[in-house]
């Protein structure tokens, strides 16, 4: 099993290829449409994939700093990862189907997407969390570094 760091910098890869792909698929859409634009959720996608991307960096930076246990790294970082990715997800599901231009209004299922919500801000924000303070404690014991190399 792989590190926190280098996972996330392959889903930072695979996140910056779904924003690029999205990307072609917004234009298309675009270019094709009387609109002149692109379904909603072809548009979140793209600039939600391009965004996770950045902050999947940004974690591995974090994860690099961090002096914690190894499996606590990798699994705040896996949690985290998991729940960008099933954004990305839904984003292409709604785009794809063109089933909403909302998908917190649902035609059923809004409990599930609120419990859904909820954990989404819970883990992400904990993950990130458990990140941070690797890194504030690794900083202040003077073993982290900000200096790259």
């Amino acid at each position: 099993m792989l590190a926190a760091e280098p996972l996330a910098v392959v889903a930072a890869g695979v996140f910056f290829l779904c924003g690029l792909l999205m990307g072609c698929w917004k234009y298309y859409q675009i270019h094709t449409r009387s609109s002149g634009r692109a379904h909603p959720y072809v548009d979140i996608g793209h600039r939600a994939s391009l965004l996770y991307a950045f902050a999947a960096m940004l974690l591995a930076r974090f994860a690099e700093i961090s002096q914690l246990p190894v499996w606590l790294e990798r699994s705040a970082m896996l949690a985290v990862l998991i729940y960008f990715a099933s954004a990305i997800v839904s984003y292409i599901w709604h785009g794809w189907r063109e089933d909403t231009l909302n998908q917190f209004k649902p035609e059923s299922g809004k409990a599930a997407v609120l419990v859904f919500m909820i954990s989404l801000a819970l883990v992400e924000v904990g993950g990130f969390l458990v990140l941070f303070y690797g890194v504030l404690q690794a900083l202040m014991s003077g073993a982290g570094t900000v200096v790259g190399g």
